[in-house]
Order: C-alpha cells, then structure tokens, then sequence
C-alpha cells in the first residue's frame, strides 16, 4: 500500500521538478540544501524619519528572525549567529520571531539559553512571538526563554528606549497573526504620536492594517523571502498573512507613512532549502530626516 504523501513531500518533489526544468539538476539541489542556507547576508540599512531625536543619531538596530532550531538549523550554528550579532555592536536587538521549530520538542534549551544571554545590546533586546513560538503548546517555553535571555517579550505591548531622560522612542509588539491574537490598538494605548514610534509583528502583511495607526516603521519576518524564488515564477513557499510582503522594504498606506521592513531570516521552514533567498540579518542605524 502507498505512503500517503505529505505536503513536506509534496512541496520536495514540487522543487525537485522545478530545478530539473530550469537545466539545474542534482548542482542545483546540492546548491539549495547545502550551500545557500550558510550564505548569511547583513544587509545595512538607514532607519530615517524626522520624529528620530537627533540624541539617537547612528544608533544600530541589528534585526534576526526565524531561526527555527531543530529544523536544519544546530546549536552550533546559532552560537556563531550570535558572534555575528554581536560584532556588528548593536545598541538594540530585536528578534521577530520563531526562535524554536517545535518548541515542545527542542531538547537542547539548558544549551540556548546562554547563547541567547550573551546578546549584547546595551539599550535593550526585544522580542515578539512568531507562529512556530505558539504551536506545539510552545508559548511559554518561548516565554521563559527570551524572558530568562534578559529579553523583552512584547504581547501586545509597548516600551520606551530613552536617552538621558531627555528623548525616546516607542517600542511596540503585537501577538503573532496566524495563533495569537494580535491587538494593534492595545499595544499603542501608551503611545503618541509625536514621539518614534517602531512596530514589530512577525506577519508583515498587518502593515495594511498597522498604517491606519501612527507607527512610523514595522519590522517583520515569517516570509523567509520566500525561501525558494524560481526565475520567472517567483517565491515558492510563502506562508499565510506573507503574501503581499515578503521580502525587503516597502512604503505602506494611503499617504506611504508606514515604512515595512521584511526580514528573510535565518533558516528554513517546510523544506531544508534556500534559493534566491539568502539568509539575512539586518543592521539598521537610526537617523534623524527633515521634513
């Protein structure tokens, strides 16, 4: 009797076909498994906007996402992730999301949690939850993670980063939009808006929503830029609320007020490939714009 095919199958075969078509064959595949996945990216970008007090001017933001341990994606190579991180001296760092694969099955926490702590960011490390931190009963094994990481989770939250007790910027995180439930008028119930205000959600396509409020930049993952991109076909695997935003920076809203930034993140969900989607960690660095 045949194996009942499941989607991970499926979507193997799907991409094993593809590359055979497009004259890539077994180099192609041996690119996309093995290769492509240790290509990590730092993509440097201005973060600009005239509310930034000019006390924050050249301050970086370094942004990872979507890890997703346990999944072709060790211990090992998260420590040296974290080195990574690390000498790119970010005053900020944020993470959007799906730190474990399956969080109820990651059997090496004891070992994650150290490597998480020696992030260091001396104006602080925010978090937000990602599908994957919710599924498999996961939501407070990432909880305590992050929170024991010396990590701020915001669940529909906002926070302050403040300089000199003189100028701020808003920090706001809304719940993941596939299993939590996320309350953007909640999170920004503390919050004006004549003061910085920078948004995380996991799923980027909420910015259609988001822009309706006064945040001036979101931040998000969840796309994996699409994972596989074939030429002339475009992203292969793009999960729910991905759709519309999945990769790289757009201007969102009647007027463009909301900048989104799309995350690719750092490894690989359904199927242990990359191809034309880099692995990406991005350094922003703050700087005031006149009006």
């Amino acid at each position: 009797m045949p194996k009942k095919q499941t989607r991970r199958i499926f979507l193997k075969r799907i991409f094993s076909s593809l590359l055979t078509l497009l004259g890539l064959g077994s180099g192609g595949y041996i690119y996309a498994n093995r290769i492509e996945p240790f290509l990590l990216e730092i993509v440097h970008m201005d973060m600009k906007h005239p509310l930034i007090p000019q006390s924050f001017t050249g301050k970086k933001i370094v942004q990872f996402s979507d890890t997703h341990l346990g999944f072709h994606y060790s211990l090992q190579q998260f420590k040296k992730l974290a080195k990574t991180i690390n000498n790119l001296g970010p005053d900020i760092i944020f993470f959007t999301g799906d730190l474990m694969d399956e969080p109820n099955k990651y059997s090496e926490i004891n070992q994650l949690v150290p490597i998480l702590q020696s992030l260091d960011a001396p104006l602080g490390k925010f978090c937000i939850y990602g599908n994957h931190d919710h599924g498999g009963y996961g939501s407070e094994i990432y909880r305590n993670v992050m929170e024991t990481a010396g990590f701020q989770l915001l669940l529909n939250h906002s926070t302050s980063i403040s300089l000199n007790n003189l100028s701020r910027i808003n920090i706001i995180g809304i719940d993941d939009r596939m299993l939590g439930k996320p309350d953007i008028p909640l999170a920004l119930k503390k919050v004006t808006p004549d003061q910085f205000n920078i948004l995380l959600s996991h799923a980027p396509d909420v910015a259609n929503d988001v822009s309706q409020y006064p945040v001036h930049w979101q931040l998000s993952g969840h796309s994996h830029g699409g994972q596989v991109k074939i030429p002339f076909i475009g992203p292969l695997v793009i999960p729910p609320f991905a759709k519309i935003y999945y990769e790289g920076f757009y201007r969102v809203g009647d007027e463009e007020s909301l900048s989104l930034y799309v995350n690719r993140g750092i490894g690989t969900t359904r199927l242990p490939f990359r191809f034309l989607s880099k692995p990406e960690i991005t350094v922003f660095t703050l700087k005031p714009e006149k009006n």
